[in-house]
């Protein structure tokens, strides 16, 4: 279980919760939004790619941008638990995508 959480803003102002785990984790069958990450301080994180998934458990066995991931140096998932429907999953991933642009959401 995670120890740390982060609240990533998005460009509404809006902020979302999330916990943090290294790459690897296995998850239970929940949907969610996602954020591969690389520490660049301690505390301070670089967000690699942003997603959402109706199934965090099977959403990261293959991902289809994992190797570019890896290569822009991700090393954490943080992971939203998101029960309100594909819509505001949507609506979360694309208002963070517009606040950060991460370089593999191209």
């Amino acid at each position: 279980m995670s120890k740390m959480t982060i609240n990533w803003p998005g460009s509404s102002g809006a902020k979302y919760k999330f916990d943090i785990y290294e790459i690897g984790t296995n998850f239970n069958s929940l949907p969610g939004n996602y954020v591969f990450s690389k520490e660049t301080k301690p505390g301070m994180w670089a967000p690699i790619y942003i997603g959402q998934t109706k199934d965090l458990s099977e959403r990261f066995n293959d991902h289809h941008k994992m190797e570019m991931i890896t290569r822009h140096g991700a090393t954490h998932i943080h992971v939203h638990d998101n029960h309100y429907g594909e819509q505001a999953r949507l609506i979360e991933e694309a208002d963070l995508i517009k606040r950060w642009s991460p370089p593999c959401n191209g």
